[in-house]
């Protein structure tokens, strides 16, 4: 027998729930704590990143050059 076509429950994926701050028209702080959270997260990365390249450097400049 072949599927029946009429139940479409869960098609074209789902809608995101929104709070009750974000239904009385919050959503844009919201917004504005997202992008908060994503410049610290890079200033982080970017940190880390800064202390691991000199950490990776400071081993091969100590390296003998005839080995």
């Amino acid at each position: 027998m072949a599927k029946s076509r009429n139940n479409l429950l869960g098609v074209g994926g789902q809608r995101k729930k929104l709070s009750r701050a974000e239904q009385q028209g919050a959503g844009p702080a919201r917004d504005k704590d997202r992008k908060a959270a994503e410049d610290k997260k890079q200033e982080l990365v970017r940190k880390m990143r800064e202390r691991a390249g000199s950490a990776d450097a400071a081993p091969a400049g100590d390296a003998p050059a005839g080995s």
